[in-house]
């Protein structure tokens, strides 16, 4: 009988063999997905989340700010699903890898087109793959791999409706627990049938050719990972690179000088970003309008930029209700083409500019200074709680950072 694509995924999974690049990611992804998750201590997210297993809390806690990475090729939030699940379940970067690779693999299945329909694919994608991962930690065998990834189908779900609220944390956290769960059912002895993922696959709009069980199949994460600067959705970094680099050839522009906007882009990049007047932070994070007035009004946007209260601003709001989004036609991906920006002054004088790839894309890949200040920003404290961080020494270092024992799901949590 040919071989499903869990049974192909999970014999990847577990006879895959990381390289030194490999590792390098690994490493890089782990410190990066702490970072984010400890810049999130506060949010009320946390607060929420406090009574959820672990899997739920830290994925959570790690998306909430929009600041973790992310697998262009498959739209997706790769490590803070492999990564909380791997924690979760005690395993290493070898478990990390395979959850992550599998996760990528499964993107490849699914395409443009599903997250181009309004699914949420760092949930549909991640379920099945954190399984993979803690499965991978606790030992499991390649048969109980798969029927972990088919365990997981049921929670295999998240839609795009759900950003700009709580509700998009939260998915991820409850995709990385799903996994999570399955896996541990798996090594109970629990049944399922693998095709439950084809069948999976095929109503979700995915297709089951190009997955192979070859170990060699390398990289792990092909084409490699995008790390953030800025706490905002990914279709919101080349826009406001676009503009900073821009204000960079003009010293002297002021954003008060500038009446109209205009900005063209693939339509394809504009999926995640519904939020055209944003009310609230988490809206902004999802907003290509505020994304050009941040960029212009602020001089590195950062978390003080994604307030309520940097929402509220007088010149935020003119700023953006004077940008004219111009959407042109295809794309099958957050950086399809390029990004143009067209600038009117008061004077008038007009600036232009445009760009395909941001800093911190797999092909600007961050530096080591770059990785050090977004560190810094996510808090005083975290570049000496990740100094020397472990697989083995995080899930204390989490747990430790996260703990709130008064924290119940009956305990009501204000807003911003």
């Amino acid at each position: 009988m040919e071989t499903g694509t869990a049974e192909a995924l999970a014999r990847w999974a577990w006879s895959y063999e990381p390289d030194a690049d490999d590792l390098a990611l690994a490493d890089r992804s782990l410190r990066d997905t702490l970072a984010v998750t400890l810049a999130a201590r506060g949010h009320e997210v946390a607060a929420l989340a406090a009574a959820l297993p672990e899997a739920a809390r830290w994925a959570s806690v790690g998306h909430v700010l929009d600041f973790d990475d992310v697998h262009v090729g498959s739209t997706s939030h790769v490590s803070v699903v492999a990564v909380a699940a791997t924690l979760a379940a005690r395993g290493d970067a070898r478990a990390y890898l395979a959850g992550a690779g599998v996760m990528t693999r499964l993107g490849r299945l699914l395409g443009w087109p599903h997250y181009a329909a309004g699914w949420h694919a760092t949930c549909t994608q991640g379920a099945p793959a954190a399984a993979v991962a803690a499965g991978v930690a606790l030992g499991l065998p390649p048969e109980r791999l798969a029927a972990a990834m088919a365990l997981a189908v049921p929670s295999a779900g998240g839609v795009q409706r759900a950003f700009g609220t709580h509700g998009k944390a939260l998915q991820v956290g409850f995709a990385a627990e799903a996994g999570v769960r399955a896996a541990r059912l798996a090594r109970a002895g629990a049944t399922a049938d693998p095709r439950a993922l084809d069948a999976w696959l095929e109503l979700v709009g995915g297709v089951r050719a190009g997955i192979g069980a070859d170990p060699q199949d390398r990289p792990a994460v092909a084409d490699g990972l995008a790390v953030k600067l800025h706490p905002c959705c990914y279709a919101m970094q080349r826009p406001i690179a676009a503009v900073r680099e821009l204000r960079e050839r003009h010293g002297g522009l002021d954003p008060a000088d500038v009446v109209s906007i205009e900005v063209t882009t693939p339509g394809a990049s504009m999926r995640p970003l519904i939020h055209d007047r944003p009310r609230t932070g988490l809206e902004a994070r999802f907003s290509m309008p505020y994304a050009v007035a941040t960029a212009l009004l602020d001089r590195f946007p950062d978390f003080t930029s994604f307030t309520d209260a940097a929402v509220r601003r007088p010149e935020a709001r003119r700023l953006a209700a004077a940008t004219e989004i111009v959407r042109t036609p295809g794309g099958d991906g957050l950086l399809s083409g390029e990004v143009r920006l067209r600038l009117g002054l008061t004077d008038g004088g007009v600036l232009r500019t445009s760009l395909a790839r941001p800093p911190g894309s797999p092909l600007r890949p961050p530096t080591p200074r770059d990785l050090a200040e977004k560190f810094a920003a996510c808090g005083d404290d975290v570049p000496g709680l990740l100094d020397g961080v472990t697989w083995s020494s995080a899930p204390g270092l989490l747990a430790s950072a996260l703990r709130n024992p008064s924290q119940t799901l009956d305990t009501p949590v204000s807003a911003d």
